[in-house]
């Protein structure tokens, strides 16, 4: 991804520098929609540096505490006096500090901000969802002293970032699945009915845990949840909405239509772990909104999560390197906090988007974080003795499971034995690989989950990050201490640990992108496998 460098100038007096990796190209689908108001109010965040020889963190055999590791690789108070004496001289209100996430919040006006980072906001209007937005283009600047302490700046452009990675199976609304789809007797489960399938310990249900769940709209209703559980003859878990950057839990919102997401993620990920607490982190769709809902999660001294589910993404390409840098920063964070982050790899196959213009294959992110374990989809059909078939998800429609290889992280070193292949885009080099693992992800084989009062099937790997965090969250409450970064250790197991289903048959090719193949060993389908949970039990 180049880096496009903005112009550098004065503003009162102080010399001033464009921020590396934080240039924005105009927004696609959307057109200019009128003025932005110099008097309409701003919030933004701005990331900081480490404080200066703390290095950076590293998984290790004991967990860091939330308090050691602000202690060790928080921000330096020195740095963050510097940003209020900025937002002083700039006119900015502090909102929040904080030295664990390294983050201050800032608010202003539209004025204020043009000013203090440089840049020049336009109204925009989503020609696919009708909803406005401020954007801007180019890179920000800063004042140059400033420049070696900040990491990136967010929230400035509050353009929709992520979209939600599940899929309503056919046959809802009216339509039902063709005759052909049903032929190998797949259907829709309830997640213990998949549990079972994949030999999740009965014995182990999360108890003494906290999950987070992240989410960029939407919401859920408890007396659906009630239901829910209640039909499940499962206790319905502890569930907690925390509010992050002006979030909320909003069913009847503007968002509504992530509903389906929310109640998915809480669902699946309450039905395999019941024991365990849910906190469903709720924050604005925008770069800045994700990664605060992250650092609320990772950094929470209240709930203290073991595990993290999100279930929202986007392609690589719509990012900028400043937001995927800090993004896997705050990933490489939980891993050393012994916090394990499970995110869905996609659903639109390998070019990562329903859009047919996209010629090329995309990995996905944050599931291209090497920090984190990405989870691919499958095709599950249960037999009278187990798993009668799994293939790769890929309903020859447009919905597939996302996976490929990262054109911004370089290949960790828990794949270099595994057969990373190339990208198959012209030129393509080898970079991390995705997805790590799978599970069951095709609608038609999907989950039986309660959203707005009805029951639907509903799959996509949104559902797989929420099932994968519900197994970790259950092998947790059997240890001294968290699996924390799993990622490298499932890699280390090899087939012998038998923990993993090899998934061989199958791809993700969509439209005019040919996409990956399944094969023996890891593949950019479905990683690993799909997973034995007994076994996987006992080899870690």
């Amino acid at each position: 991804m180049a880096t496009k460098k903005g112009s550098k100038g004065t503003i009162r007096g102080r010399a001033r520098a464009s921020l590396p990796d934080s240039y924005k190209e105009a927004p696609r689908h959307a057109k200019r929609g009128g003025k932005t108001s110099p008097d309409e109010r701003v919030e933004i965040t701005i990331r900081l540096r480490r404080k200066p020889g703390a290095g950076e963190p590293k998984a290790g055999s004991k967990p860091l505490t939330r308090d050691q590791f602000s202690e060790a690789y928080g921000a330096d108070p020195a740095d963050l006096e510097k940003i209020e004496d900025f937002a002083d001289e700039s006119q900015l209100e502090i909102l929040e500090t904080s030295l664990a996430q390294r983050s201050v919040r800032l608010a202003g006006t539209v004025a204020a901000m043009q000013a203090a980072f440089g840049v020049r906001f336009k109204a925009y209007r989503s020609t696919l969802s009708k909803l406005s937005f401020r954007g801007r283009t180019g890179a920000i600047s800063v004042p140059k002293d400033l420049l070696p302490i900040i990491e990136g700046v967010f929230g400035l452009d509050n353009r929709p970032q992520a979209r939600p990675h599940f899929h309503f199976a056919k046959g809802n609304g009216g339509r039902r699945p063709r005759a052909a789809a049903l032929a190998d007797a797949g259907r829709p489960m309830t997640p213990p009915e998949v549990a079972a399938l994949y030999e999740f310990p009965p014995d182990m249900l999360g108890a003494g845990q906290c999950i987070a769940i992240l989410e960029l709209g939407g919401g859920y209703r408890s007396k659906d949840l009630t239901a829910y559980f209640k039909a499940l003859k499962i206790k319905k878990p502890k569930v907690t909405a925390v509010s992050v950057a002006g979030g909320h839990n909003e069913p009847d919102g503007p968002t509504s239509d992530a509903n389906g997401e929310v109640m998915l993620d809480i669902e699946v990920a309450g039905a395999v772990a019941p024991g365990a607490k849910m906190a469903v982190y709720f924050a604005p769709n925008t770069d800045e909104g994700f990664l605060a809902a992250l650092n609320a999660a990772v950094h929470d001294n209240v709930r203290k999560p073991s595990v993290v589910s999100i279930s929202w993404g986007a392609a690589e390409a719509n990012w900028t390197a400043q937001a995927m840098r800090d993004f896997d920063t705050a990933c490489a964070d939980a891993a050393a906090m012994g916090v394990t982050v499970t995110v869905a790899a996609g659903d639109h196959g390998a070019p990562d988007t329903d859009d047919g213009s996209v010629k090329r294959a995309r990995a996905d992110f944050p599931a291209s974080s090497p920090n984190v374990l990405a989870c691919g989809g499958t095709r599950l059909v249960g037999g009278a003795n187990g798993i009668a078939s799994e293939t790769v998800w890929n309903n020859r429609d447009g919905w597939a499971t996302g996976g490929g290889v990262s054109e911004f992280f370089p290949l960790p070193a828990y794949q270099k034995s595994v057969g990373v292949p190339k990208s198959i885009n012209p030129g393509g080099k080898v970079g991390r690989g995705v997805p790590d693992i799978c599970g069951n992800a095709d609608g038609q084989t999907g989950y039986l989950v309660r959203v707005d009062g009805r029951t639907v099937p509903i799959g996509g790997t949104s559902a797989v990050a929420p099932l994968w965090a519900g197994l970790i969250a259950a092998l947790n409450s059997g240890r001294s201490q968290p699996i924390g970064f799993v990622t490298p250790k499932l890699y280390a197991l090899g087939r012998t640990a038998q923990a993993l289903r090899d998934i061989t048959v199958g791809d993700n090719g969509v439209n005019t992108v040919k996409g990956y193949n399944a094969k023996a060993g890891w593949d950019p389908c479905t990683g690993l496998g799909s997973p034995r949970g007994g076994a996987l039990a006992a080899a870690l």
